[in-house]
């Protein structure tokens, strides 16, 4: 299978097999047959390529930021990718003043919010330059204002983004759709032809296990 579409979303239920997929997809676990390749690199073999490759933006930033403060979370990357200092400086600054962040840079990561998180990392990815870009429950937990500025921020980037989530509404308009379960394609297409689908297997399942539940 290829994938070449701009956006493509991945849903199913819980164990369906998407956290396994984003972990082949990043290189974190090779896959058990066959292989996943990115612009012709395996990243499961090259970790230094699949850094300039692929970027991740986890459901809990907790679980992705490793450093105290904005200035040296948003480096990390670009240390990494074995960028200069005074490159690095300049990127920084850069991004941050893109985003009418500036005033971010010393401030401990202890002082923002979820959602300031969220897009804090979501910096530290882009500052990367990925190709891809690999969404996994990014809104879950964000209030609506903050949902709103990711989802504008999303829009609007050239990278290709695969886009795991539950929420259904989110994925209406993108290019393609990959229904997953039991670690199986079960339905792709456009968003059009999966969802109606979807929905419906889920409303099936939910009333088969009320029924099923005792008296």
């Amino acid at each position: 299978m290829t994938a070449q579409e701009q956006r493509i979303a991945i849903i199913g239920r819980n164990g369906a097999g998407k956290s396994s997929l984003i972990q082949m997809i990043t290189g974190l676990t090779p896959p058990s047959a066959g292989r996943i390749l990115l612009d012709g690199i395996d990243p499961s073999t090259d970790r230094r390529a699949a850094l300039s490759l692929v970027g991740v933006l986890f459901q809990n930033p907790d679980h992705q930021i490793i450093f105290p403060t904005v200035e040296e979370e948003l480096g990390f990357g670009l240390r990494q990718q074995g960028g200069a200092p005074d490159d690095i400086k300049a990127a920084i600054d850069n991004i941050l003043s893109q985003f009418g962040l500036c005033d971010w840079l010393k401030r401990p990561i202890a002082q923002l919010s979820h959602g300031q998180k969220q897009l804090l990392c979501l910096l530290s990815v882009l500052l990367m330059k990925p190709k891809l870009l690999v969404l996994d429950e990014p809104f879950s937990g964000l209030d609506m204002a903050m949902r709103l500025r990711l989802q504008a921020i999303l829009a609007q980037l050239p990278q290709m983004i695969i886009h795991i989530t539950h929420d259904t509404d989110s994925i209406s308009h993108y290019d393609r759709v990959l229904w997953l379960r039991g670690g199986r394609i079960k339905m792709d297409g456009n968003p059009q032809q999966v969802l109606p689908t979807f929905h419906a297997a889920m409303q099936t399942e939910a009333s088969d296990a009320f029924l099923d539940q005792p008296a």
